[in-house]
C-alpha cells in the first residue's frame, strides 16, 4: 500500500484545501497522472501521484482543508502482495489522520474509543462522524442535550481574487521573513557583456519561424543551469541542519501573476534541454501559472530560483532566497554602457547578474565562480 498525501508546495505552505478528485475509489492510476486539485494560498494546483496502482480508499473529501502530509488516499500498488494484518496498534499510538484528529477535537470525540475502518484499522473522518452521531443519540436517549460542536472554519472559496491575493501576500511575507531570519545571506554581482549573445540571438531567430523564436531571457536560464554543473553546491536545499545537493537541476522561475503576487515554478532538467525546448516549456509554464493550472511537482521541485526584473526597468535585483533553497540568481535589464574592449572604449549592451546565497553552504569564492561561469557561457551562446 502507498499513501497519497497533501503535498508541500513550498516553505510558505502549511495546509491545503482539497478542491476535487479527478479519480474515484477503484480507479487505476499511473505515476505522474493528475488525480486531485488542491487550493493553496497562492493558486489552485493539479496534484500528480507518484505511485501506480488502484485507489483503495479516499480519506479526505472535497472542501476539507488539511495540513501538509495528511494522507488523502490509500493506493494499492501494482504487484502488491496481500499480507496478514499487523498486530493491533497500542492505544498510545492510534492510527488516525491529522484531519480526523482535528475533527475529533471539534466534535468532542475521544479517538481512543473509536473503531477505525481505514487501512490497517486507521481512524477516518467518517469514523469520527459516526462516533459523534452515536454519542449524540446516547445523550438524547437519557435526556441530555447534545453538546454543540465547534463549526470548522469554512475553506475560502475559489474565485475570490481579493482574498486570494491577500493570502498570497501573507504567505510570501511569512516565507521571506523566515528566509531573512534563518538564512545568513551573502550577495555578489557582476556585469556581463551581452553583445555576442544578442548578436547570435538575432541571427538565430532569423532561421526560426516566428512562433519558435527565442527570447534573450532563455539564454540566461540555460547559462545558469549549465553553470550549476560547475558549482553544484548552490544547487541544493537545506534540510535537517545540512545542505543536500540535488542531482538534477530544476530552475525555479519567478513569474508575476496578472492579479498581483508571485510564483516560482520549476523548469525541470533545465540543463538538459535545448534552447528551443527551454523556450517552449518556459512559455507554457508562464501561461499555466497565470491561468492557475500548475502541477504540484512544479512548485515543490525547484532547486534554485532565477528572477529577472529587466522588463520592469530594474538594472539590479538582489533577491531573497526561497527556503529550503540555498541560492537565487537575479538579472536586471540590458542597458548600453561604455565598455573597454582591446584598449578602446565602445558602447556595449550589458546586464547585471547577481547572486544571493546561503553562507552556511558556500562562500563568496564559490559564489563568484558561479557568476563567472554564467558570464563565460554567455560569451559562447552557440554552445548553450
Amino acid at each position: 500500500m502507498a499513501e497519497f498525501v497533501m503535498p508541500t508546495l513550498g516553505a510558505d505552505m502549511s495546509a491545503g484545501t482539497l478542491v476535487a478528485w479527478k479519480k474515484k475509489e477503484g480507479d487505476r492510476v499511473t505515476r505522474g497522472e493528475i488525480v486531485a486539485e488542491v487550493e493553496t494560498d497562492k493558486a489552485a494546483i493539479d496534484v500528480e501521484i507518484f505511485s501506480t496502482g488502484v485507489i483503495e480508499k479516499i480519506l479526505v473529501q472535497p472542501g476539507e482543508k488539511v495540513p501538509v502530509g495528511t494522507v488523502l488516499a490509500i493506493i494499492r500498488e501494482e504487484g502488491a502482495i496481500a499480507q496478514a494484518a499487523p498486530p493491533a496498534v497500542e492505544p498510545s499510538r492510534l492510527r488516525i489522520s491529522p484531519s480526523a484528529r482535528q475533527l475529533a477535537r471539534e466534535l468532542g470525540v475521544d479517538p481512543a474509543g473509536v473503531q477505525g475502518t481505514g487501512p490497517d484499522g486507521a481512524i477516518t473522518r467518517r469514523d469520527i462522524e459516526t462516533a459523534a452521531q452515536a454519542m449524540g443519540d446516547r445523550r438524547r436517549a437519557i435526556g441530555e442535550s447534545p453538546a454543540e460542536p465547534i463549526a470548522p472554519s469554512p475553506a475560502p472559496r475559489a474565485g475570490e481574487a481579493g482574498d486570494r491575493l491577500l493570502r498570497m501576500r501573507q504567505a510570501i511575507a511569512a516565507a521571506m521573513a523566515r528566509s531573512k531570519r534563518e538564512i545568513p545571506h551573502y550577495y555578489l554581482s557582476t556585469t556581463i557583456d551581452m553583445g555576442r549573445a544578442l548578436a547570435w540571438l538575432s541571427e538565430e531567430n532569423l532561421k526560426r519561424p516566428v512562433a519558435d523564436r527565442l527570447l534573450y531571457g532563455v539564454l540566461l536560464l540555460k547559462a545558469v543551469a549549465l553553470a550549476l554543473r560547475e558549482v553544484p553546491e548552490l544547487n541544493a536545499v537545506w534540510k535537517d541542519g545540512q545542505a543536500v545537493q540535488s542531482q538534477v537541476i530544476h530552475l525555479g522561475v519567478a513569474i508575476s501573476l496578472r492579479g498581483g503576487g508571485l510564483v516560482a515554478p520549476a523548469l525541470h532538467d533545465a540543463d538538459r534541454q535545448s534552447l528551443g525546448e527551454l523556450m517552449q516549456n518556459f512559455r507554457d509554464l508562464v501561461k499555466r501559472a497565470r491561468a492557475g493550472s500548475l502541477r504540484s511537482s512544479e512548485l515543490s521541485d525547484p532547486t534554485i530560483t532565477v528572477t529577472s526584473l529587466g522588463e520592469q526597468g530594474v538594472e539590479t535585483v538582489f533577491g531573497v532566497i526561497y527556503p529550503p533553497q540555498v541560492a537565487l540568481v537575479g538579472f536586471g535589464k540590458v542597458v548600453e554602457r561604455p565598455w573597454v574592449a582591446e584598449g578602446t572604449v565602445v558602447p556595449r549592451p550589458v546586464v547585471t547578474a547577481t547572486l544571493s546565497a546561503d553562507h552556511r553552504v558556500t562562500d563568496g569564492h564559490r559564489g563568484g565562480l558561479l557568476l563567472a561561469a554564467v558570464d563565460r557561457l554567455l560569451q559562447e551562446p552557440g554552445r548553450l
